[in-house]
């Protein structure tokens, strides 16, 4: 069994060892009654025992305080009670050490994580949009001690709304409202690569950037929903326009091709009259030509 199972056998007292890596101060008052029944009981070779279970519990929590573990997607900084900040010291997972009381390790989590952030700004042609972008953020792990000096641990609370904010109301106020919506491509990736930009003066790394909701106020939805219905009634108006222009042409052409076959018809009977040539008996409605006048004289 490991040094965290064993426990110590003075005489017949029992003192547990493995309570000191999760409950030192248990371990302490655990010293304290187990000293008191020892100098009760007297003795050189409880005196003995003694000394050796203080000197095995100042031992084991010296090594507990010396010790800690970075976990995996974690780094740590030292900050040093006497020389501060130690600048060029970041520590990756496994196990540590350090002198206990003059030196403490702060933990930085360097995964990225979701933030959905959301602002109400105008547009170019005075409309206020509501807009809202989600970020996955982490902190750039070479920079931990300066990031340290500058914002603490929760640097997310304190730049990521504030520089959402001003890149949202810079990029939104170059775009008319209708633009948001038909180039929102655009106004993503500009959104995008400002604040990546933005968040590299605080040693932030913003791995996506995202617009998740793009809204306008009622009055001014309002407004698009009636101009939409009003140009889809100038389209149905034009179409029935187009529609009786298209009837009308129709009719004419069909006119004129019924004049142009009766008109054939007509020449075409009049050619085959002229070839054929009247008779004697001739009907009297024939117009009478020189040539009809002669063929009646012959007749």
């Amino acid at each position: 069994m490991g040094l965290m199972r064993r426990c110590c056998w003075t005489h017949h007292y029992t003192l547990p060892l493995c309570i000191w890596s999760k409950e030192p101060n248990r371990f302490i008052q655990h010293l304290r009654d187990l000293t008191g029944r020892m100098s009760s009981s007297g003795g050189k070779g409880a005196g003995l025992g003694l000394k050796l279970l203080l000197g095995a519990g100042a031992l084991v929590y010296g090594l507990k305080e010396a010790t800690y573990t970075v976990e995996g997607g974690q780094r740590a900084i030292i900050f040093n009670r006497i020389g501060g900040m130690q600048m060029d010291t970041i520590l990756a997972e496994g196990l540590h050490f350090r002198i206990p009381w003059f030196q403490y390790p702060i933990i930085y989590d360097i995964r990225a994580k979701p933030r959905k952030i959301s602002s109400l700004t105008g547009s170019k042609d005075l409309q206020m949009v509501n807009i809202g972008v989600r970020v996955l953020s982490r902190p750039m792990a070479s920079s931990l001690p300066v990031m340290y000096q500058q914002l603490g641990k929760d640097y997310d609370e304190r730049v990521l709304p504030s520089i959402v904010n001003e890149v949202l109301k810079s990029v939104v106020a170059k775009f008319n409202a209708s633009q948001l919506i038909t180039q929102r491509a655009q106004v993503s990736l500009l959104v995008r690569r400002e604040l990546v930009e933005r968040a590299k003066d605080f040693n932030i790394i913003l791995d996506d950037v995202a617009i998740t909701e793009l809204s306008f106020s009622s009055q001014y939805t309002a407004a698009v929903e009636a101009k939409q219905v009003a140009q889809q009634e100038a389209q149905r108006a034009q179409f029935y326009v187009e529609k009786a222009k298209q009837d009308q042409r129709q009719k004419i052409i069909q006119a004129e091709g019924e004049a142009e076959a009766a008109k054939m018809n007509s020449d075409m009977f009049t050619s085959q009259y002229v070839k054929v040539g009247p008779s004697c008996d001739q009907e009297p409605w024939l117009p009478e030509t020189e040539e009809n006048q002669s063929s009646s004289e012959h007749c």
